[in-house]
């Protein structure tokens, strides 16, 4: 099934399904827009830059606590780090991490419908440069913003 025709069920979608959807936002835009909001653009950025510290630093199981229930639905803390060392490490360090854009768009229906803010940075590591990082905060029930899906290309 094309991802512009991708579905997700009202009720709490499977893994896979979720994961998909996460996916085809974070990447491919097809999330359905939200008008622009600044302070959850701002607000999102700092939360995904202050994760993205987290993941430089090489503080995987940090990382994986600091991420939203949906990252942490998907994934353990030992299948997050290990994920994030074979991504990661050949990589090298971090050495400069620019906004691209960030975009409000609206979740599936029901208890996952965000909002999302799809921020992508062009990213600078010193064993390959530049690669596009793509990082999904959600909006918590609590007003708080955490990643919901990390990606890299």
């Amino acid at each position: 099934m094309a991802l512009g025709a991708w579905s997700i069920p009202a009720t709490h979608p499977a893994p896979a399904d979720l994961a998909a959807w996460l996916s085809a936002v974070s990447l491919a835009g097809l999330g359905r827009p939200v008008a622009a909001h600044p302070a959850w653009e701002r607000e999102a950025a700092g939360a995904a830059r202050s994760w993205l510290r987290l993941v430089d630093e090489g503080r995987h199981n940090a990382s994986w606590a600091a991420a939203s229930s949906l990252l942490k639905e998907e994934v353990g803390p030992s299948g997050w780090s290990s994920a994030l060392r074979a991504v990661r490490a050949p990589l090298g360090r971090c050495l400069s991490r620019t906004l691209r854009s960030r975009d409000v768009v609206e979740g599936p229906s029901g208890d996952l419908r965000g909002p999302y803010v799809v921020i992508r940075f062009d990213t600078v590591f010193e064993g390959r440069s530049p690669v596009a990082e793509t990082v999904t905060p959600v909006l918590g029930a609590d007003g708080r913003w955490r990643v919901a899906a990390y990606f890299i290309r």
